[in-house]
């Protein structure tokens, strides 16, 4: 992933359309609602791999590149980027196109950090499954 938008065969991992509801106090989609996205791509995208619930646990190296505006198309893009006995890291991309589809602009990036918990909300290997 880098300045193209990622060509992944199953596609963005999360797209959504930005809201009214979503703005901060100057107009444009609040930073906290675009992390928020990204989070929700994240951890659905590593409880596959972890086959069970994962809880985040740190988010690095976040960059914002321009705002997002009322209307845009919201596409966030995942891919592993570290693994540990009970942890993922994952590079989040996001990308919007705006209300006439065309000219798609990444606005921001971020590597989220996953754990693998078990029954008893306790981390556990990737490897071993989560039973309830």
């Amino acid at each position: 992933m880098g300045d193209t938008i990622p060509r992944l065969s199953d596609g963005p991992h999360l797209r959504t359309i930005a809201m009214p509801r979503d703005t901060n106090a100057g107009g444009a989609i609040f930073g906290g609602w675009t992390v928020s996205q990204m989070d929700l791509a994240g951890g659905t995208f590593v409880a596959q791999r972890a086959q069970g619930r994962v809880v985040t646990v740190s988010i690095d190296a976040m960059r914002f590149l321009r705002p997002i505006a009322v209307g845009d198309e919201v596409s966030c893009y995942c891919a592993f980027r570290e693994e540990g006995e009970t942890s993922l890291a994952v590079k989040i991309e996001v990308w919007v196109r705006d209300r006439t589809g065309s000219n798609p602009e990444k606005v921001t990036e971020g590597v989220f950090t996953y754990v693998a918990l078990d029954d008893d909300g306790k981390p556990r290997p990737l490897d071993d499954k989560q039973t309830g």
